[in-house]
């Protein structure tokens, strides 16, 4: 019984993956790719798969970046690896927030994380002044920069809201 229903997740993702294929996306199961795709549908971008890249861009705008950041109830969304020294890399690391003409964090249910909670818009310029703070705070040469809730509602706006 468990192995019928998990061979018919597989069959379902394999499908999945043919799908994706045929728009380009050559690994769905990238980690963090499925909130990704979410995020985009919810907030009418298009998604930017490569992981060299932001996460979406406008649909009128293709240089109109955003970044996608998640987590579920209760946590923070993080960007890895970025560089507390030397200067050169932490200029690179900033240019992560930076380049962006929007950050979303996006909260996901607890108990169901395919679904969209609520999403937070944050301005880059403020965003890095926190990625900042903590970043000289930190006493390791790489870190991760987390962004909590509660950061994300002083600091930023809610653009959607589930309603269930």
């Amino acid at each position: 019984m468990a192995s019928g229903t998990y061979r018919r997740i597989i069959d379902l993702v394999l499908k999945a993956g043919i799908l994706a294929r045929s728009v380009g996306i050559n690994n769905l199961l990238q980690p963090g790719l499925i909130k990704e795709m979410i995020i985009a549908d919810i907030l009418g971008h298009v998604l930017i798969h490569s992981k060299r890249d932001a996460d979406a861009h406008a649909y009128s705008d293709p240089n109109e970046k955003y970044e996608y950041l998640s987590c579920k109830e209760g946590g923070s969304g993080q960007i890895d690896r970025m560089f507390k020294e030397p200067a050169s890399k932490r200029a690179e690391s900033l240019v992560r927030i930076t380049r962006n003409a929007k950050l979303y964090l996006a909260v996901f249910y607890a108990n169901n994380q395919t679904r969209c909670k609520t999403i937070y818009e944050l301005d880059p310029r403020v965003a890095v002044v926190e990625a900042e703070r903590q970043l000289n705070r930190s006493s390791n040469t790489i870190s991760h920069v987390g962004f909590s809730i509660s950061w994300a509602r002083e600091n930023g706006r809610v653009v959607y809201e589930d309603h269930p």
